[in-house]
């Protein structure tokens, strides 16, 4: 792939657009929906959901099931290519002109400046 450096403005620009466009308005919403349970310790600790089979503690509860991260995932992944090949009509940004400026994503960056170390045959911190 031919590195062609995308300016960091276009590049905060898509990205917002691409999850306003591609994860916010998806089953992720629905997923999103419904009743929160207070907790007094702020940290949920002292929540617990109760069960034909016994008390979970809200920490350790699964928030979302296998066939629902399947199906946000196959989505997301159906409505990223959509936004990419129709780029130029969906950067448009909605409600996402207002959220907080992207940065970058400090694992991200980390598994992508290793490889492009590796394809360059550079040295890495794990070589």
């Amino acid at each position: 792939m031919a590195e062609e450096a995308i300016p960091d403005r276009a590049a905060r620009r898509i990205a917002l657009a691409l999850v306003e466009q591609c994860v916010r308005n998806s089953r992720l919403e629905d997923l999103h929906a419904g009743t929160t349970p207070n907790s007094i310790s702020g940290d949920f600790t002292d929540v617990k959901v109760l069960t034909p089979f016994g008390e979970i503690p809200w920490t350790q509860v699964s928030k979302i099931s296998d066939a629902e991260m399947k199906a946000l995932m196959i989505e997301i992944v159906n409505r990223v290519y959509t936004f990419l090949t129709h780029l130029e009509d969906l950067t448009a940004l909605n409600d996402s002109a207002r959220w907080n400026r992207p940065v970058h994503d400090p694992r991200l960056l980390g598994t992508a400046l290793r490889r492009r170390a590796a394809r360059k045959g550079l040295p890495t911190e794990n070589s």
